[in-house]
């Protein structure tokens, strides 16, 4: 499965981006998706997940109440919408799959397909 994530740009400070990932090729239907970040010099971390009927939903503390995951299954699309975004959330942000799972899995090393990354920067 390929992955392209898009939507990414320059925000000020409390301001709102919407993160939108592709999928093509071959699509599983009980696969996990979700969305990581990477800033300069940080290890990639973990910041929301949803499983395939979008019932359950992860995120990391650092993003609670303000950011927002959904999936389109018809698309073969997952989106995240980024609210009071603050200076911390600038990062390189990847779209991923979770092909072996069927519950949400923080760790980086569970998820085996990854997007290119879109840059998000948060200005104060």
């Amino acid at each position: 499965v390929q992955l392209q994530a898009s939507g990414g740009g320059l925000v000020q400070a409390g301001g709102s981006l919407r993160l939108s990932c592709a999928a093509s090729g071959r699509t599983f239907s009980g696969n996990v998706m979700g969305w990581f970040r990477q800033a300069p010099g940080k290890e990639r971390e973990f910041v929301a997940g949803t499983t395939w009927s979008g019932g359950s939903t992860v995120y990391a503390d650092s993003v609670k109440g303000r950011f927002t995951i959904s999936r389109d299954n018809a698309k073969n699309s997952v989106y995240l919408q980024m609210n009071s975004l603050k200076p911390e959330d600038t990062a390189l942000y990847y779209c991923a799959a979770d092909s072996r799972a069927y519950t949400i899995r923080t760790a980086t090393f569970h998820w085996d397909h990854w997007g290119q990354g879109t840059q998000v920067t948060v200005s104060s």
